[in-house]
């Protein structure tokens, strides 16, 4: 292949061939500027997993630099809400004792985005998210509160992993 050829072939794979998928736009519409994000709701029986998954969305959507994010529903273009369902530990590995030395913690929350000035809701699904956790010196049965306690941060990264699942399901929706 001569080189002018080579020269054409790379520029072709470095542009792309020009398509894109829809829903890919990585942001909300433009009229969207200040989000309410009040406290999701706790149906689990995981305590704080509410104020911390909460806290986690805001910073994950002001991370985007794009949006003001406040706790309030009043005065915003919109309100993105969630309910915490349920929070599932399945053991992943024993212990030679027949301890779990190895979760996968699930959460299931619904959440639902609503521009105000139409009062539409334009966003509305079901965001589950799997994490893994080790547990030291191994617990019997399905102890979640002892991989917890354990594991101080352990709440933390599932809520920062959630928190990055929702906003990016959500965004990709536009």
């Amino acid at each position: 292949m001569s080189r002018a050829w080579q020269i054409v072939a790379l520029a072709f794979v470095i542009s792309g061939c020009g398509y894109a998928l829809a829903g890919k736009g990585g942001s909300l519409p433009a009229n969207i500027k200040k989000i309410g994000v009040p406290a999701f709701q706790n149906q689990s029986t995981t305590p704080e997993l509410d104020r911390l998954i909460t806290e986690a969305v805001r910073l994950e959507l002001q991370k985007r630099g794009k949006y003001s994010v406040v706790p309030e529903t009043d005065n915003v273009d919109a309100v993105l809400t969630g309910s915490i369902q349920s929070v599932t530990p399945i053991a992943r590995a024993f212990t030679a004792a027949q301890q779990v030395s190895s979760y996968a913690v699930t959460v299931v929350a619904k959440a639902e985005f609503k521009e105000t000035a139409s009062n539409t809701i334009t966003f509305s699904d079901t965001i589950r998210v799997t994490d893994e956790y080790e547990v030291v010196g191994g617990v019997a049965g399905g102890d979640l509160a002892t991989v917890f306690t354990q594991d101080r941060n352990a709440l933390g990264r599932l809520a920062k992993a959630f928190a990055a699942s929702l906003v990016q399901t959500l965004l990709e929706k536009f």
